[in-house]
């Protein structure tokens, strides 16, 4: 039952970063096996609340779900909580706060799949890939703010 986290110094501004983060249409261009992302907002909702619908793809596997994913500007952090797809549960939280010239980035995450069959082959990938989404953030920030 995963339950990791990732904490990242980065040479870029906090509010560059968390627009990044934010910026969640552009996740395929950038993000590893994210094929898809679609995003509404949810004008009930106090705040800046969206829905993403993102299309995971794992070897043969590919799957969707969607996240009820809260902006949260003043606080700096960005939290995530799928409401359909092969998740039993998958909560996510990013924080942003400044450190040096930069920032510190944390990435929490817990996740279950609800399928046994399908978490016993995504499960592993899909905590595998975590780090390698902190990476493409970074990345992705280097190119767009210069690094």
């Amino acid at each position: 039952m995963p339950d990791l986290f990732f904490d990242r110094h980065v040479p870029h501004l906090c509010d560059r970063m968390f627009e990044l983060v934010a910026d969640l249409e552009s996740y395929p261009r950038f993000i590893p096996n994210c094929k898809d992302m679609q995003v509404k907002s949810d004008s009930g909702a106090p705040g800046d609340v969206r829905f993403a619908r993102m299309t995971i793809q794992f070897g043969p596997l590919t799957q969707s779900y969607t996240s009820r994913v809260e902006l949260d500007r003043a606080n700096r952090t960005i939290t995530a909580k799928a409401v359909d797809g092969p998740f039993a549960y998958l909560d996510s939280k990013w924080s942003f706060e400044p450190e040096g010239e930069g920032t510190r980035i944390r990435f929490d995450i817990d996740f279950k799949f609800s399928n046994p069959l399908i978490a016993s082959v995504a499960e592993p990938a899909f905590a595998a890939k975590q780090e390698q989404i902190m990476d493409a953030f970074a990345d992705e920030a280097d190119r767009r703010f210069g690094g």
